[in-house]
């Protein structure tokens, strides 16, 4: 993925995206079928069978108007053993269904010899664009999603980010990385949003510093408070334990105020982490672990906040237009690219 603007002084990995984290990938199914405009995307954190070899995780809800499944279960045992879903609100259950029965297919122990299983399925509200109530999202979908999974993947209008608005214009997925380097070693940081959030037609963001809100006048959408939601999805390849990736999710808050959230009343701020380093097998009675010192995390939690912010802003820059049920268009951010040229790379976006 192209980097269009540069966010703090770290390097980003080769694709700028969740999937410089080795094994990363990610899959989108995408519907824009005349009123229906959504999808879902698909975070798988590692190639091997995730209930067998989970990864160590946290969560945290900064704000809590969201309906997300899965939350509980990583906060308390601190490990995700599916792939990660994000859709729309009132997809949720049908694709915990499929998701649930994606895991039996290659896991036929679950319910039986071995626990049950512990879907992540996290959502926004798209039905400002997409007529919500046909809930079109099937378990195929799901499973196509997953199957077609890659590193490189697309960006903006696509996947669980087709139905998605952000600070009044068209949002959705985002990414971006960060390379960091501790002593003698290379660790890699990736965070994936899909951004919901804001105040309509512009009024409070925020590009790189820039108050955009007073430069931009002649969008005419009604002047909304913030009532969206967002995403964040962090992987890293550090050997970073529960307690030490929810203090990272906390960290991504931070970049998502730099675009100009306040985090409404009616916003679900939701963040999940994982580290992929510390694989958690249940072989054994003892696991040796390798932890990262909190005395060198100050490092990890800039990254984190600038890949944020550098994500959220990706979410615009590679939108689409796309006209809502409802027959209300979002711009995309580029129509107004004059207002913000000068801060981009090689003052040029796609």
């Amino acid at each position: 993925m192209k980097r269009i603007i540069k966010i703090g002084e770290y390097e980003t990995g080769l694709l700028n995206n969740i999937c410089d984290v080795e094994g990363v990938s990610v899959g989108h199914f995408t519907i824009d079928k005349d009123n229906i405009q959504t999808g879902l995307t698909v975070i798988l954190p590692h190639q091997d069978n995730l209930f067998q070899n989970k990864v160590v995780s946290a969560s945290y809800v900064y704000n809590g108007f969201g309906k997300s499944l899965g939350l509980v279960q990583i906060d308390e045992l601190g490990i995700i053993e599916t792939p990660i879903v994000l859709t729309n609100t009132l997809s949720v259950g049908k694709v915990s269904d499929g998701l649930i029965s994606y895991m039996l297919k290659d896991n036929k122990e679950i319910g039986r010899s071995a626990s049950t299983v512990n879907s992540v399925v996290l959502e926004c509200n798209d039905g400002s664009i997409n007529d919500i109530q046909t809930r079109a999202i099937e378990e195929e979908h799901l499973f196509n999603a997953i199957n077609t999974a890659t590193k490189d993947f697309e960006c903006g209008s696509v996947g669980a980010g087709r139905g998605m608005k952000c600070h009044g214009f068209k949002g959705g997925i985002g990414s971006s990385s960060r390379i960091i380097n501790i002593g003698s070693e290379t660790y890699t940081i990736g965070v994936l949003v899909n951004s919901n959030f804001g105040s309509s037609n512009g009024s409070d963001l925020i590009i790189k510093g820039r108050q955009m809100g007073p430069l931009i006048k002649d969008y005419e959408l009604e002047k909304l408070e913030d009532q969206g939601s967002i995403i964040v999805v962090i992987a890293t390849d550090l050997p970073l334990d529960s307690r030490q990736l929810k203090r990272v999710c906390k960290r991504a808050e931070l970049g998502i105020a730099r675009t100009g959230s306040y985090a409404g009343n009616g916003s679900g701020d939701i963040m999940v982490a994982f580290s992929t380093k510390n694989i958690v097998t249940n072989s054994a009675p003892c696991e040796k672990i390798l932890r990262f010192s909190d005395s060198y995390i100050n490092i990890v939690f800039k990254a984190v906040v600038d890949a944020t912010e550098e994500a959220v802003l990706n979410s615009m820059f590679y939108a689409t237009k796309v006209k809502g049920y409802n027959n209300i268009t979002y711009k995309t951010l580029d129509e107004y690219i004059n207002l913000y040229k000068d801060l981009l790379l090689d003052n040029k976006v796609l």
